[in-house]
């Protein structure tokens, strides 16, 4: 299986309907689309009734197509959005996904939607396998994108829907949409009195849905559709073991304490900020971007892996997370990054990933002579970043926090959820995790010509914006409680990596005026983050003792109500800090999870208890 999604070849009919050539089938009713829209889908599922008087409604969908149902709903929300503070969240899978041109073209059959098709067809994704989310706050709206086989796709989705708007071509021509298979899935991500409606009566849909729980019945179609279908959950199933503690409703939080105001810290207050929680950060720095993201220059770029594992699909969404989360922020600079390989085994992967690019060609090919270009990199410059992030929260710095994790209380005041964002204080305040502690230092200094962005990497990695430059980095391992230190030794080593790389500013690399800035990284012993909620170290334990005899982790896991961790990062704070922030924004809002979950069990905190069960280590 290729890892980039095919995109779909599309015939145009006179009248401008477009036709997916492979299925055979027009993605909207000539002429009527929108009206379709609206009575099959809309009105299907009672809505804007359905979401009156709600805080937050979810609806899910199978078959995102031109993006022409989404759009109605956001038009709708718009019109009748419950209050200010109110969010509707659309999910939706596609395993075709059309091309950015063909999209417009579609949408621009509706003058009524120019605005909002404008603002979609903007963030349109390429076809890259994996989950991406896009949000605009202004409204209160959110779409999370499942792009993929809508069979590996949905299994791994984490949320739960008060409607459906089931929509994947018709049955007879796209079967894997409406395969029997999918249905109990839909119910377990339905809420009690879910509605799902669809343009198909198709016997083995209803059938289908009845068998899950739904209670179908027929009602008047629409045009020339003679009829369609309308459900309700009624019978909802029990709830698998939330083993990772993932997918169990929590309470409420709305007032949030986040400890730490570096990129996990800033990105995760952006995020919640963004969906309605009232955040507050903490750092007993003077103020932000004082630790690990504080250098003067940082690099983002994707970390890509020849074979299609789960930490390389991870890897590719928090890249394109990061990308979305800065662009137009202050600081942010995008450039191409020339990465070479450091050796023949890595040239030989480099040949090994581009003949299956996990990127399309906008983001990634081939060098010359060996060699990757990532062609859409950013540099960033943190001073201006993290403020901007920050722009509009509630921030105290400079004095030491007394925090009690208990009582979930900052320097004597209550919060709902408390956040560890604070790199390796996360560690000393749950020793179990684990945490290794590595010295990273750069080097930097003032070139004479101002230069337009540019950066190499392999291995190390060597930035130049306008006048500055700066190259690095050591990853160093050091005692937990190490404080950070500069040393000729990692000065030494830099310069032999950046005259390594040999860009045409080397020369500025020896001369005089260099100054290095070193901070602690805090990492995983498995080079992954720790992003979600933290177990209850004792509890956990003794609730998945039998795991240490060979059984199953068969109950939800105990967890420190109200605590959270966004922490071991390692290197790549930058990359994982957006897409970490929107995960955690999503399960203290109790809004859908912007990843799949086999990525969010790999980064889960509780990965590391169940881990050391499994081996008998505790």
């Amino acid at each position: 299986m290729a890892r980039l999604l095919t995109q779909p070849e599309i015939d145009w009919k006179d009248d401008g309907t477009p036709v997916a050539r492979a299925a055979g089938d027009v993605y909207f009713t000539a002429g009527d689309g929108l009206g379709e829209t609206r009575a099959v889908f809309l009105a299907g599922c009672g809505l804007p009734e359905g979401w009156a008087g709600r805080e937050r409604f979810t609806i899910a969908e199978t078959g995102f197509g031109t993006g022409l149902n989404f759009l109605a709903a956001w038009e709708m929300w718009r019109s009748h959005r419950p209050s200010p503070c109110a969010q509707l969240h659309f999910v939706s899978f596609e395993g075709f996904p059309l091309a950015r041109e063909d999209a417009a073209r579609a949408l621009a059959a509706w003058p009524e939607l120019e605005a909002l098709a404008g603002k979609l067809i903007a963030v349109w994704p390429g076809p890259v396998r994996g989950v991406q989310h896009f949000g605009w706050p202004e409204d209160g709206v959110t779409l999370t994108l499942h792009l993929g086989d809508i069979a590996e796709m949905l299994p791994a989705s984490v949320y739960h829907a008060d409607a459906w708007f089931l929509d994947g071509f018709s049955p007879a021509k796209n079967e894997a949409m409406w395969a029997g298979s999918l249905f109990p899935l839909i119910a377990e991500r339905s809420v009690h009195g879910a509605k799902a409606a669809t343009f198909t009566v198709a016997g083995a849909v209803r059938r289908g849905l009845t068998e899950v729980g739904f209670e179908a019945v027929k009602a008047p179609g629409h045009g020339r559709k003679r009829e369609r279908l309308e459900a309700r959950l009624v019978s909802p199933p029990a709830p698998q073991p939330d083993v990772f503690g993932l997918t169990r409703p929590l309470p409420p939080a709305r007032k949030v304490a986040i400890l730490g105001a570096g990129i996990a810290g800033a990105a995760a207050a952006r995020a919640m900020a963004d969906a309605g929680l009232a955040v507050t950060v903490f750092d007993p720095a003077p103020g932000p971007a004082n630790g690990a993201s504080g250098n003067p220059l940082g690099l983002v770029m994707p970390r890509l892996d020849a074979g299609d594992t789960v930490q390389a699909r991870l890897l590719v969404d928090a890249y394109l997370a990061a990308s979305m989360a800065y662009a137009g922020m202050p600081g942010v600079t995008e450039t191409e990054v020339r990465q070479v390989p450091k050796d023949a085994a890595e040239a030989a992967r480099f040949e090994k990933l581009l003949a299956d690019p996990p990127l399309p060609l906008e983001d990634l090919e081939a060098l010359s002579g060996g060699g990757l270009l990532h062609k859409r990199a950013l540099i960033l410059e943190p001073a201006k970043l993290l403020p901007a992030l920050l722009d509009g929260i509630a921030q105290h710095y400079g004095a030491a926090l007394q925090v009690n994790l208990s009582a979930r209380t900052v320097n004597g005041e209550a919060f709902d959820a408390i956040l560890l964002a604070n790199g390796m204080a996360a560690g000393a305040a749950l020793p179990w995790l684990g945490l290794e502690a590595r010295m990273g230092q750069v080097d930097f200094t003032n070139g004479p010509a101002d230069a337009p962005p540019f950066a190499l990497a392999s291995g190390t990695y060597a930035l130049a914006r306008g006048h500055q430059r700066l190259w690095g980095a050591t990853f160093d391992k050091v005692a937990a409680d190490t404080d950070p230190y500069t040393s000729d030794a990692a000065r030494a080593e830099n310069l032999k990596g950046v005259e390594t790389l040999s860009p045409y500013w080397v020369r500025d690399a020896r001369g005089a005026g260099i100054a290095s800035r070193a901070a602690l990284r805090a990492t995983t012993a498995d080079r992954l983050p720790l992003i979600g909620p933290v177990p209850d170290h004792d509890a956990f334990l003794a609730a998945f003792a039998g795991m240490r005899k060979g059984r199953p982790a068969d109950a939800d896991a105990p967890l420190l109500a109200g605590i959270f961790l966004s922490s071991g990062f390692g290197a790549r704070g930058f990359t994982w800090g957006p897409w970490a922030g929107a995960i955690l924004a999503a399960r203290l809002s109790g809004a859908p999870l912007p990843a799949g979950r086999t990525a969010l069990e790999a980064v889960s905190p509780a990965r590391l208890l169940l881990r050391a069960l499994k081996r008998q280590e505790v």
